[in-house]
């Protein structure tokens, strides 16, 4: 348990030299709840090596240091913890809070978008956009794709009413 304990205090210690609370430790890394950081933190929970690696990433520590004191590390519930090799798109919820049939196509679509396309979907679900494609296109900023869309469209509509216009004259 004392080399446990070594683990937890090496983890604790690093996360605080970064300002990180457990939440935000845990929001780095897939698969890992900040009831998981406090439980290794405490020994009741030893990390398997991918999830170290993570934690040595976002704390600045060494892996090789977390990895010799978890060798030697047994949890005292007898648990370890290990991400997932692939989250899922229920992992990152809670029990209490669960993602409906169309909230997990958005998010399959948004993981394979590019980050252009998700930032545009993000200011139209933050309000700040009332049209994707329009985001995307670069409207409201000078000399953007924008004005050109709109431009566009208004042909396009315009041609198509004079067509259809044309056609009830004859």
């Amino acid at each position: 348990m004392a080399s446990s304990n070594k683990l937890g205090t090496m983890i604790k210690e690093a996360r605080n030299a970064k300002n990180l609370t457990q939440e935000k430790l845990a929001a780095k890394i897939p698969g890992v709840s900040a009831s998981d950081i406090s439980k290794m933190e405490r020994g009741e929970l030893v990390p398997s090596q991918d999830v170290l690696k993570k934690i040595a990433k976002a704390t600045g520590i060494t892996q090789t240091s977390l990895i010799e004191a978890a060798k030697s590390a047994k949890p005292s519930a007898g648990k370890t913890a290990s991400a997932p090799k692939k989250p899922s798109a229920s992992s990152a919820t809670t029990k209490a809070e669960k993602l409906t049939a169309t909230e997990k196509k958005f998010l399959e679509a948004y993981r394979k978008a590019d980050s252009n396309t998700r930032k545009a979907a993000l200011k139209v679900l933050n309000g700040e956009s009332n049209s994707l494609l329009d985001t995307i296109l670069g409207g409201g900023t000078p000399g953007g794709f924008g004005d050109a869309a709109q431009s566009f469209t208004e042909n396009i509509v315009g041609n198509l009413v004079s067509g259809i216009l044309g056609g009830l004259g004859k």
